[in-house]
């Protein structure tokens, strides 16, 4: 049995998210199907993490075992033409006996992309019209916004929090802490967390060493709420000594999530 990884880019429009779904269209499923039709082989692969519906990945990372002997190139080719156009291997390689995706991962980044309509610093201005071929990848944000204030807002979440507040309802997590009879931590560090503004898009960028459900989107949704003044960025210290989901602020669309990397100690460390 050969240990690999592979890395990949997908568009998650059409999916109901990475995990597999019974009747339901799913990057984990779809990877599944390729890698038994290529290899004969049936197995799940373990992805990084869980993207939900709608969320894409420019760089996923899974691993998973085979009996088959493929050199990777072999696999990658083989994989990608048998896959739907929707999702790439970018990179097949052997792994060690004891690579997890998941649990051997020590930081992800992520990107969030919001399209502005109209920006603070151009009003009074007609609403821009966002294209149909980056509607899809995008949150279309109706409300003009302040990048600067959202930007001090994001200074904020840097460092070790508990972020129990940005947490969206898992029945996964419940019914893991059930079986362990442990509340599971709620305590991230966030290393990376910023906007930036390029032409009509303002884009997030967050790196963690983990995220619980929907946090990315619960603090892009917050950090939204204060650019548009019904919050202060001195509300997001409260909010997260609250441990309360209902202080913070709505949960972005999944559209315009982006798993942008994933990150693995160095080989001998």
């Amino acid at each position: 049995m050969t240990n690999w990884k592979l890395t990949l880019s997908y568009d998650g429009t059409g999916f109901h998210g990475w995990q597999v779904q019974p009747g339901l269209a799913t990057v984990q499923g779809t990877l599944a199907e390729a890698i038994c039709r290529v290899t004969g082989e049936t197995l799940l692969p373990q992805g990084s993490g869980r993207t939900d519906a709608g969320v894409h990945a420019l760089a996923q990372v899974t691993s998973f075992g085979l009996e088959a002997a493929i050199p990777p190139a072999n696999l990658l080719r083989a994989l990608n033409a048998v896959l739907p156009a929707s999702v790439r291997i970018l990179t097949a390689e052997y792994a060690a006996t004891d690579f997890h995706a998941r649990h051997s991962a020590v930081r992800k980044t992520y990107e969030y992309r919001i399209f502005e309509r109209w920006s603070i610093d151009t009003l009074p201005a007609p609403d821009r019209v966002c294209p149909p071929f980056v509607a899809p990848y995008v949150w279309d944000c109706r409300w003009p916004v302040d990048v600067d204030v959202m930007s001090r807002a994001a200074e904020l979440f840097l460092g070790e929090h508990d972020f129990a507040s940005f947490q969206a309802s898992d029945p996964d997590r419940t019914s893991r802490e059930e079986v362990s009879g442990v509340p599971l931590s709620t305590v991230r560090t966030i290393f990376e967390s910023s906007w930036k503004r390029t032409r009509d898009t303002l884009t997030y960028r967050i790196t963690g060493n983990g995220f619980l459900h929907h946090m990315v989107r619960n603090i892009v949704g917050t950090m939204v709420d204060v650019g548009r003044g019904a919050l202060e960025p001195s509300d997001i210290a409260r909010i997260l000594a609250s441990r309360d989901r209902c202080n913070a602020g709505p949960t972005a669309p999944a559209s315009g999530l982006f798993l942008v990397s994933v990150e693995y100690p160095e080989a001998g460390s």
